[in-house]
């Protein structure tokens, strides 16, 4: 980043020429003329390319427009840098390189300057910083990426309270409640849950409401609470199969929930709703 306050962390590409076969010899012996290789796709600046890249990808050319993409990162564009870290992370277009995807979000925080920030940029510029949190957690293999959940800590952390992003309040405060990197604290990993499943993170919900049914960590048991956090989260869900441990805490919360309880959660519920709209 540059920044006075925090340390520093961390050619164009045209289209390929298209190559013809050698061409038949001429019954007359007469030479055919040689192809004449495309010409090479030209960028004015790096906001034009990443501009070519959406309209190719909209179009569905994501080949062409994949050097579109990788001229304006190399450029500076956050958001180009975000989309092409996020493509080597998942292997969508790519091939699956957890290195590249790591130095392509690093790229985005270390040109961070928290002096003069960009709203627009905000959202993709948070979302690097929980990446990188996530690349620290577990490390990379045969790179230089090792596991470090004390910087995985120190990149939640800006995200969690410059950009009040709910998945670095997650798992901020899944390392609070385990301990890992920090002191292990239930009531402050509860309170980072909370930020976050206020802003209808579901496995913040799932999390945060089965400590409140259970009481578990020491923290003050709220049935009627935390089956409305549990239900909240069952009710998003999209994929039962991935998410299956959601429901298995819902299930075991509701199995053991008595009528008040019930009723309670379902007052709560609706009060929720309404202070959503």
């Amino acid at each position: 980043m540059r920044t006075s306050s925090r340390v520093s962390i961390l050619c164009a590409i045209g289209f390929a020429a298209l190559n013809g076969g050698a061409p038949a010899r001429a019954l007359d012996e007469k030479k055919a003329a040689a192809p004449v290789a495309a010409a090479p796709q030209v960028f004015q600046n790096p906001q034009q390319a990443l501009g070519k890249y959406m309209e190719g990808y909209r179009a569905g050319d994501k080949s062409s427009s994949l050097d579109a993409l990788r001229y304006a990162a190399d450029g500076g564009e956050p958001l180009a840098r975000w989309k092409l870290g996020s493509m080597y992370a998942a292997g969508d277009g790519v091939p699956h390189d957890d290195k590249k995807a790591y130095e392509y979000f690093a790229q985005i925080v270390e040109d961070y300057d928290d002096s003069a920030p960009n709203p627009r940029q905000r959202g993709v510029v948070a979302s690097a910083f929980v990446a990188l949190g996530a690349y620290s957690l577990t490390g990379i293999a045969n790179s230089r990426v090792s596991r470090d959940p004390l910087r995985a800590v120190e990149m939640f952390t800006v995200a969690a309270t410059e950009f009040a992003d709910p998945h670095a309040q997650y798992n901020l405060g899944r390392m609070y409640l385990d301990g890992d990197g920090v002191k292990k604290d239930a009531r402050r990993g509860a309170r980072w849950l909370k930020l976050a499943a206020d802003k209808h993170d579901m496995e913040s919900q799932a999390v945060l409401g089965h400590l409140y049914f259970s009481g578990a960590e020491g923290l003050q048991r709220q049935r009627a609470i935390g089956l409305m956090y549990l239900t909240l989260a069952r009710d998003a869900i999209t994929d039962r199969k991935k998410d299956k441990w959601i429901v298995d805490l819902y299930d075991g919360a509701a199995s053991s929930a008595n009528d008040l309880d019930r009723q309670a959660a379902l007052v709560y519920i609706e009060q929720y709703a309404k202070g959503r709209r």
